[in-house]
């Protein structure tokens, strides 16, 4: 995949964010018994009109657990996966099917926003044991959408600040095998000036 992260400013970044999946990881292989894990893919900073493009999410809709963090030091965490493995790793936490040709029950919806919650708040503990400063999500959103609209939605937000948007991008795995499921980390130009500036103190 083309690196397009190539300042040395923003390496301690990057090494936070690996150490912040990795602690996503520990708790979603508890969570899921042993069957999922995380890895970090890429962290980049792209021109925010290129964001959706080189983050393809394809032409379906995708399920998502979106949560916000508020201000003064705003993001977005996204999780994003195909339809197959949304209902998969729902049915693995349930212990029942959750079949492709029915809607998405409540036990269901809520066994996904239940992940978003536990692997969020490991993701944003890491950061917050550097910062100091406690980062406040919001409850997790269960979404059925085209991913391409809801990450745009995200990436305008940070556009009205900065011309450029940084973007993290962890792949979720089952037994080794790679998923159509990721994590996508969007911290506001804010909250990663202050990441960078006490990586910097260290």
């Amino acid at each position: 995949m083309e690196t397009i992260l190539a300042e040395a400013r923003l390496r301690p970044l990057s090494r936070l964010l690996a150490a912040a999946t990795e602690e996503a990881a520990t708790a979603m292989y508890r969570w899921t018994g042993g069957q999922f894990t995380l890895s970090l893919e890429e962290a980049c900073e792209l021109p925010w009109e290129r964001v959706c493009d080189y983050f393809d999410l394809g032409d379906e809709p995708r399920i998502m657990v979106v949560m916000h963090l508020e201000s003064p030091w705003a993001g977005d965490l996204i999780l994003v996966f195909d339809e197959l493995n949304g209902r998969q790793l729902a049915a693995s936490l349930l212990g029942q099917e959750v079949p492709a040709d029915e809607p998405w029950t409540d036990l269901a919806r809520s066994a996904l926003t239940e992940t978003g919650n536990i692997v969020g708040c490991a993701y944003l503990n890491a950061i917050t044991r550097l910062l100091g400063t406690e980062l406040v999500p919001t409850p997790p959103a269960f979404v059925e959408d085209f991913g391409a609209s809801v990450l745009g939605q995200a990436v305008v937000t940070h556009a009205m600040h900065n011309e450029r948007v940084f973007v993290c991008q962890t792949w979720f795995h089952r037994e080794g095998a790679t998923l159509d499921a990721r994590l996508l980390f969007l911290p506001s130009q804010a909250l990663r000036q202050r990441i960078m500036d006490a990586m910097s103190s260290r």
